[in-house]
């Protein structure tokens, strides 16, 4: 349960949401964080049910291979692959913009290859560690956002005291530029990174399917997510609205730590960089364990070549790891280009990567439904039953589409849209190929 409370606190929380108060405006990013929280709740009550009826699912392409179509799961899984590389890349990029708070004349790319060669070394020679390590990075994690949020509190409180109780004072950013400075369509515009932020939730849905008793455990798994989501993020994005003005506020620095500088309180700011750093090492860690072996289980079945299911010595797919530092590779590209705009390209790519896994999960649930139901099944056998059917898929698809649809208003989040839709018709056409020319394998 740490490591599923933590898992999610990284790059999208600590770092990006700076970028996205500056977009937005303080009302707006309250908004959009609040909806992209709905998504992936009512995600989540979809795959709740799909999970603990089927807890031998290895993945959302399998649901999405059964209930909507076999090439549809194919990509989907190549989908969430490159969720987990890109996430990868931001997550060195992201480093590498808080280094430069003690060390400003080093350029961002440097330290991201000496971060990204350290994870690929870890996962290269040991993974002894791994549960450990993220159990007490993920504590760590959940530590510093629940002080922040203590700090920030008190901080407001302090703040509405000392001017006479005065709101229109204490809460002056909200309105000061005007409500949304920079129009509704801003709010919509970054639902895409709020996305990324999110990314990485639906994990709990599939680790809840292989528990004994999942029709127990899923209700508290799902109120948890839900008050963790409520509770870390929106409250922390409020935090953070409340006392750093948007026009401070900047994608190349932690708003955590800048709101920590604001209130004065000796080295805080440095102690949150550096947790901050440690917790988004240990997101690029897992990244790169995930997307290895992601691609380990895919040679298996024979849906990619065999050479990525090869193992050393100590049973590491050596090839998986290597081919999954793409996402590193990606983050050196901040040498060639301005950091800031690579970063968000790769926030943007894999935040449109996770809504099409999300929309898969909805639909398949929704399909999965309908065929039960069909077939003659009882609703009340199944382990989990999401509630408020078929409203509750229905709603996740349509915010997802929409979210989709706001991100074309800028330019930057189009062209990370246009390079997945890429991604994605070369997978089908490896599908098609592999279909035709290979063995047909299930995803």
């Amino acid at each position: 349960m740490m490591i599923a409370f933590g898992g999610v606190i990284g790059t999208g929380l600590f770092v990006a949401s700076g970028d996205n108060l500056s977009q937005a405006g303080p009302l707006g990013a309250l908004i959009s964080y609040a909806v992209g929280a709905l998504i992936i709740y009512t995600v989540m009550l979809s795959l709740g049910e799909l999970s603990s009826y089927f807890p031998n699912g290895s993945s959302f392409g399998e649901y999405a291979h059964n209930f909507i179509s076999p090439s549809v799961g194919y990509v989907v899984v190549w989908l969430y692959w490159l969720n987990w590389i890109v996430a990868i890349g931001s997550e060195f990029t992201a480093i590498g913009f808080l280094m430069q708070r003690w060390f400003p004349y080093i350029d961002v790319w440097v330290f991201a290859l000496i971060f990204g060669i350290i994870i690929f070394l870890l996962n290269i020679f040991t993974v002894k560690l791994f549960a450990e390590g993220e159990f007490i990075f993920s504590f760590v994690k959940v530590i510093a956002v629940i002080a922040f949020l203590i700090i920030g509190v008190v901080a407001i409180v302090h703040k509405l005291i000392t001017h006479d109780f005065s709101f229109s004072y204490t809460f002056a950013n909200f309105y000061k530029d005007g409500v949304f400075p920079h129009g509704l369509s801003a709010v919509l515009m970054v639902i895409l990174a709020v996305t990324f932020a999110f990314s990485g939730t639906e994990s709990i849905g599939v680790a809840i399917g292989e528990t004994k008793n999942p029709q127990k455990v899923m209700p508290s798994a799902i109120n948890a997510t839900l008050w963790r989501l409520a509770v870390f993020f929106i409250g922390s994005v409020f935090v953070i609205a409340t006392l750093l003005p948007s026009s401070e506020a900047a994608v190349t620095k932690s708003p955590f730590v800048s709101v920590l500088s604001d209130v004065g309180i000796p080295y805080a700011a440095d102690i949150m960089n550096f947790v901050i750093i440690m917790a988004i090492f240990s997101v690029a860690n897992s990244g790169l364990w995930a997307s290895s072996r992601m691609l380990f289980t895919l040679s298996k079945k024979k849906t990619i070549p065999a050479f990525f299911g090869k193992t050393t010595k100590r049973g590491i797919p050596i090839y998986g790891v290597i081919f999954s530092m793409i996402g590193g590779i990606l983050a050196l590209l901040s040498k060639i280009y301005e950091p800031e705009s690579v970063f968000l390209l790769l926030i943007n790519v894999s935040g449109f990567a996770t809504l099409i896994a999300w929309m898969a999960i909805s639909l398949s649930q929704l399909n999965f439904r309908r065929k039960f139901v069909r077939e003659g099944g009882d609703i009340k056998s199944l382990p989990y039953k999401t509630p408020f059917m078929p409203y509750t898929p229905i709603i996740a698809i349509i915010l997802c589409l929409a979210a989709i649809v706001g991100s074309f208003f800028d330019v930057e989040q189009r062209y990370a849209i246009y390079a997945t839709i890429g991604f994605s018709i070369v997978c089908l056409i490896g599908y098609f190929a592999q279909t035709k020319f290979g063995k047909k394998d299930r995803v």
